[in-house]
């Protein structure tokens, strides 16, 4: 499974993520959101989307560990992956097939999201 989590680019940008190399994705509070996050197991390939003004897939990233002691509020760790020279916006991912019952388009509140392995490729392909 892959994941892509969402986030505002004012608050933790990616390229916030890039220096800082390794982060903690916490503080969901969406119930669907943190049963995604406890799903995820180390190597779990992830890309980052920036929301706001910017709207559109941004990065890759991977998670490096869970820790799901407190269930309403499970740590992943998460490592940087790459910038992507293409970045997909969210009108492109809107007009592709392929999301058309995602809830990255039907619950577009949802901060993680499940991704198929074919969403994925597609969001992360390069021109």
């Amino acid at each position: 499974m892959f994941y892509l989590l969402k986030t505002e680019p004012s608050e933790y940008s990616f390229s916030r993520l890039l220096r800082d190399g390794t982060t903690v994705w916490d503080g969901v509070t969406n119930p669907v959101a943190l049963k995604n996050l406890r799903a995820m197991q180390p190597g779990t390939q992830l890309v980052i989307y920036h929301t706001g003004d910017e709207k559109r897939v941004v990065g890759t990233a991977s998670v490096v560990s869970v820790d799901s002691n407190d269930p309403k509020n499970p740590k992943v760790k998460i490592k940087a992956g790459s910038a992507l020279t293409r970045q997909p916006s969210l009108a492109e991912i809107k007009a592709n097939k392929l999301f058309q019952d995602s809830p990255l388009v039907r619950q577009g509140r949802l901060s993680v999201v499940p991704l198929s392995e074919e969403q994925h490729r597609f969001l992360i392909k390069e021109s």
